[in-house]
């Protein structure tokens, strides 16, 4: 029997043993002494995102019989997820007191369920096997859908959440359906079997390609890509807006690395037919989410519907490492696609950050009418905003702009040129909604006088948040690097 290698899973081990003992300790905290529960949460990313930094410039290493991986994009990935949920912890924090949602002996059940949905991410992550893969994202989805439930007392919240369980128990059940057609075709659950299996031509194409497009409905449903897309504003705009940025910032990462793993790593060979869906996908994705976003009055509901655009400008980037089955600068359009990932979870994390900050106890601050005269009212947040929403359109000298040139070099490099003028198009139509934003917030009078109040924590992480967004843009190489070497070094492992 084959020694066991634990070192790769030391992040995974920590996280799962300190979150155990964090609910433990928080059952015995009242309410005024929650902060200990938080700060244990940021201790413990802190702590697992210094394990895997740890872990940088090492080779690929298989462990758990090949059913678990540790290579340069899921140190990568794991790293941005780390960052994601402890600044959405902070962001969170104020809000999240203010709901009644860090009360009684359990409060602390908001903190705990964000670090097992952190778990259930990082499993997804650095699966190499259909079912460790699915159990992560079972892992994940379970503590999402709990969170969205959290106010117990409020029917919005419950719809919400009663509408993304029973969706989100379809989604995976087209996944797992996919993935059970694929293990009876190949006879294998690990990935590299699987590749290996459908290379040798030897398989039943018919099933492959059935469980292909099951997989890709699946995995349609977590990115939030039209047409499986019907939970996303409902859910966004229904759940506490701490629980919409738990579900929009880090899974996005998550989800974008079981879609490399299971599509790219698992099913590369298949490329023509998953390539086909995935066109499909990324231009109704940004046709609906661009065009259903103009009429939107409520930010949050506005901001679901951008995403499902976003999500489609980042499949462009993974249709575009193969064309006509032949790789066709691979590692360029799967790393402008991460890239463009990590650089929308940080403009996401700082969009909602700044929703919670103008929320108060009794008022959510969440219709667009809400941000007039904001730049009266804080100038410096207004200049924020202002960032996000030009990095969010792809105006320079945003990363935003780097993000959207970096994804349009890698389509055009394909030769499908009438796909980069589709998007540019449809992007176009998205910076209407985005720019009414700073329209409201510097030329609008303010509705609502309300000082605005952030604790130091949360000024200055929005601040950082801010300023990462457009140094990144102004110096976006050493990032695009970093992701460059990570696809290659994990697509060679």
């Amino acid at each position: 029997m084959n020694e066991i290698n634990f070192a790769p899973v030391y992040p995974e081990i920590f996280l799962l043993i300190a979150t155990s003992a964090i609910l433990l300790i928080d059952m015995f905290l009242t309410e005024a002494k929650r902060h200990v529960t938080f700060m244990l949460a940021i201790v413990t990313l802190i702590v697992c995102a210094a394990l895997n930094i740890a872990d940088f410039g090492n080779p690929t290493v298989y462990t758990f019989n090949n059913m678990f991986v540790s290579d340069a994009m899921s140190n990568l990935l794991k790293v941005f997820s780390y960052i994601a949920v402890g600044m959405t912890l902070v962001y969170s924090r104020q809000y999240a007191t203010e709901r009644g949602m860090l009360g009684g002996t359990l409060g602390g059940e908001f903190y705990v369920l964000a670090l097992f949905a952190l778990l259930g991410q990082m499993v997804m992550i650095s699966g190499n096997n259909f079912l460790v893969i699915y159990l992560g994202l079972e892992l994940m989805s379970l503590s999402l859908y709990a969170l969205v439930a959290l106010r117990r007392g409020n029917a919005v919240s419950t719809e919400a959440a009663m509408k993304y369980f029973v969706l989100g128990a379809l989604s995976s059940g087209f996944l797992l359906y996919g993935l059970s057609m694929l293990y009876g075709a190949t006879g294998s659950l690990d990935l590299t079997e699987v590749a290996k299996a459908t290379a040798s031509g030897t398989v039943n194409k018919t099933v492959l390609v059935f469980g292909v497009v099951f997989v890709v409905a699946g995995l349609a449903f977590k990115l939030g890509a039209a047409p499986f897309h019907m939970w996303v504003p409902d859910v966004y705009q229904g759940a506490p807006t701490a629980v919409t940025l738990l579900l929009g910032a880090a899974p996005k990462l998550a989800a974008f690395a079981i879609t490399i793993r299971l599509l790219v790593e698992g099913l590369f060979p298949l490329a023509i037919d998953w390539q086909q869906m995935i066109t499909v996908l990324a231009v109704l994705s940004m046709a609906v989410g661009n065009i259903t976003a103009i009429v939107q009055t409520n930010l949050k509901r506005m901001l679901a519907y951008s995403t499902i655009g976003q999500m489609g400008f980042m499949l462009l980037g993974m249709l575009s490492g193969v064309v006509d089955g032949n790789v066709a600068s691979a590692g360029n359009a799967y790393s402008s696609a991460l890239f463009y990932s990590v650089t929308y979870v940080l403009t996401t994390l700082g969009t909602f950050g700044l929703i919670m900050l103008l929320a108060r106890s009794g008022f959510e601050a969440e219709n667009i009418d809400d941000f007039k005269g904001l730049n009266q009212r804080s100038p410096w947040f207004a200049f924020v905003m202002l960032i996000l929403m030009f990095s969010l359109t792809g105006i320079p000298p945003t990363v935003g702009f780097y993000a959207k040139l970096a994804v349009l070099q890698a389509v055009l490099s394909t030769g499908q040129v009438w796909l980069a003028i589709v998007s540019v198009l449809l992007s176009l139509i998205g910076a209407f909604y985005y720019l009414r934003v700073v329209k409201v917030m510097y030329f609008d009078e303010p509705v609502d006088n309300t000082k605005i109040e952030a604790t130091g924590d949360m000024r200055a992480v929005l601040s950082l948040n801010g300023a990462a967004v457009l140094v990144l843009g102004i110096l976006p190489g050493p990032l695009m690097a970093v992701c460059a070497t990570a696809i290659v070094k994990t697509l060679a492992g």
